[in-house]
């Protein structure tokens, strides 16, 4: 019995470290249309939604971790797909129209940012303040 646990202990031992080898992109694309706004939402925007959702991704030290690496590479690919501050100029104005809604919803309800990435980004969670000015932006004229 102890020689079989041995044996499973190694397979898991090995395929950790060969895991670590599969290579995950962690590159942030050049920003070509970025949004253009306040000061102040833009600071909020960086502290809380650009890691997933622009081309200044800050890729975190357990970035480099697998299987940890995969699950965080994929959230960054999928939030650039979906909306990606970095690219918001080159977003038709019922692309935009139709994010800010998106934005103002996941906002009033609490779902961005999401759960998981605030323990280990508390400076990430969006005050009453952050939430009032992100609302204020989605609710203005589309121009800005």
């Amino acid at each position: 019995m102890a020689v079989k646990r041995r044996k499973i202990i190694m397979t898991l031992v090995l395929l950790a470290v060969f895991i670590q080898l599969i290579p995950i992109n962690r590159s942030n694309p050049p920003i070509t249309a970025e949004l253009a706004t306040t000061q102040e939402l833009k600071d909020i925007l960086v502290r809380s939604c650009y890691d997933c959702h622009s081309n200044e991704t800050v890729w975190p030290w357990y970035s480099r971790v697998a299987p940890v690496s995969w699950l965080v590479a994929i959230d960054v690919y999928e939030g650039r797909g979906h909306l990606n501050f970095s690219t918001w100029g080159e977003y038709s104005a019922e692309k935009q129209a139709k994010l800010r809604k998106e934005i103002r919803k996941t906002v009033s309800e609490g779902e961005m940012p999401p759960f998981q990435y605030l323990p280990a980004h508390p400076q990430a969670h969006l005050s009453e303040r952050d939430k009032a000015v992100i609302l204020a932006w989605v609710t203005a004229s589309p121009r800005q």
